[in-house]
């Protein structure tokens, strides 16, 4: 047991009374910090642009507060449903589902948009395939550029999403700062979500459209891992989706079938981050280790994650896809090194 004098105890304390005061003020602060941010109103803004004779819906999210140059990332639906729905969804009993809230209040200026035959845009005869979403992108980024006067921001997309926005990235190098892809998928070798397609594409081909309703929404949840999400979450997504029709295009499945690999690896310039979820059919490793391998910018990387399932953002884990992916986006800028390097 150690005993310690009155004097003795009262030279400590001096000692560490700095020390002590420092770490209120860290906690207060630190306290302070996360209560701003949690409580900061997130503003939602609403514009329209044009694709020709296609009208396109485009949506932010951000907090004005007056900072200056805010990263801007931009996010990439995929082939079942909407923007809104995907990345700002609304859970009954739990508000920690949008995506473009979370990183609204991490300083992100944060933008989607609902691709042609999708929510709120126009539902037109087209098919709305990969190529489309490109030109849809294009389109939208004339509201980005537009509202903020910046021309460069990063991408993040989600499954047929992730297709589109990797697309967008060999056709517009200059506009895509770093890329996420998300239930990516590059020649879909032997990818069993693909191969049950596969079966159906005659029925795809009949029409530029397909039927969706609550027990197909239900099933994106169920079909890799029964439990990846709330058991209520499919039911959630139906209602949000099925308000704006019970059908959706079928390009980007046509396309999934039939056309891959739509997008060329050594023509993505930029940092890129690939996202895969343990339990998820649309890709297998071998088949996105090979893209990753192809991509030229030494900044890549790969990151395979456990408990979630194809719609990884909407899943019960999905707070460890979204440190990822912040992680990623959030990189301090690299210093480049002066003379070459040993090659290995």
């Amino acid at each position: 047991m150690f005993h310690f004098s009155f004097s003795t105890w009262t030279s400590l304390s001096r000692r560490l009374k700095p020390f002590l005061v420092l770490c209120a003020w860290g906690f207060l602060t630190a306290l302070g910090s996360a209560q701003a941010e949690t409580g900061a109103s997130v503003k939602a803004q609403a514009f329209w642009t044009q694709k020709g004779t296609v009208k396109l819906w485009v949506y932010r999210k951000h907090i004005d507060d007056g900072k200056p140059n805010k990263p801007l990332l931009f996010l990439v639906h995929g082939s079942s449903y909407s923007g809104k729905t995907m990345f700002d969804l609304q859970f009954p009993g739990n508000q920690d589902y949008s995506l473009m809230d979370h990183f609204a209040r991490l300083g992100y200026d944060v933008w989607t948009m609902d691709h042609e035959g999708y929510g709120h845009s126009d539902r037109t005869s087209g098919l709305s395939d990969i190529q489309s979403g490109v030109e849809d992108l294009n389109a939208a980024m004339s509201v980005v550029r537009r509202e903020t006067g910046r021309t460069k921001m990063a991408f993040f997309g989600q499954s047929s999403g992730a297709l589109r926005a990797a697309k967008f990235a060999n056709a517009y190098p200059d506009v895509v700062e770093k890329l996420v892809l998300d239930a990516f998928v590059w020649t879909g070798q032997d990818a069993p979500t693909l191969a049950q397609r596969a079966k159906r594409l005659p029925e795809l081909l009949q029409s530029n459209v397909r039927k969706v309703d609550a027990e197909f929404y239900r099933s994106v949840f169920t079909r890799d891992h029964p439990s990846a999400a709330d058991p209520n979450m499919g039911d959630v997504v139906a209602q949000e989706e099925l308000r704006y029709g019970d059908t959706v295009p079928n390009g980007t499945y046509i396309d999934m079938v039939t056309k891959l690999p739509l997008v060329d690896p050594f023509k993505i310039a930029c940092p890129v981050l690939i996202v895969r979820a343990e339990h998820d059919g649309i890709a297998t490793d071998a088949d996105l280790m090979g893209f990753y391998a192809r991509l030229p910018n030494a900044d890549k990387q790969m990151s395979k994650i456990a408990g979630l399932s194809h719609t990884a953002l909407l899943g019960v884990n999905r707070h460890r896809f979204w440190h990822a992916m912040d992680a990623f986006l959030s990189m301090p800028p690299r210093i480049d090194l002066q003379g070459a390097g040993v090659k290995h």
